[in-house]
């Protein structure tokens, strides 16, 4: 996979979060939650636990789409794709496993599984970049 193609992917894995979180809110407002129940920067008590951590994969998901998008389109306008390609993948790879994870729940093993999927992105971000400069 092209690095390339991995940003297009993360950023349709994103987009795919938000249409949850987007479903959750029109199913709701369909049937009967008033349209302004949802303020940004809180979490209504009633939400359920699953559009909370939908909310949240979403959120995750669009912090690190900015770093990763910036060293892909760095990399292709540098003519240099493919010093990141071998890694570019499996930052996609990670932040679907960390995203899949979020949404199953959030007891300690899960938490300590997403935390590891996110390092994992992390450290594939650090190494790309320092293949840029290199």
């Amino acid at each position: 996979m092209a690095a390339i193609h991995a940003l297009l992917g993360f950023a349709g894995w994103t987009l795919l979060l938000v249409l949850i979180v987007f479903g959750y809110r029109g199913f709701r407002f369909l049937t009967g939650t008033p349209i302004n129940a949802w303020p940004r920067g809180s979490k209504p008590a009633n939400e359920a636990g699953f559009a909370i951590r939908a909310g949240d994969a979403h959120a995750n998901a669009v912090e690190n789409l900015v770093v990763f998008a910036a060293i892909v389109l760095s990399a292709q306008a540098l003519g240099r794709a493919d010093a990141i390609a071998a890694f570019a993948a499996y930052v996609l790879y990670a932040r679907i496993g960390q995203s899949v994870v979020h949404l199953i729940g959030t007891n300690q093993i899960l938490v300590l599984i997403r935390a590891t999927f996110w390092s994992i992105q992390l450290f594939l971000m650090f190494w790309m970049l320092w293949q840029l400069f290199v």
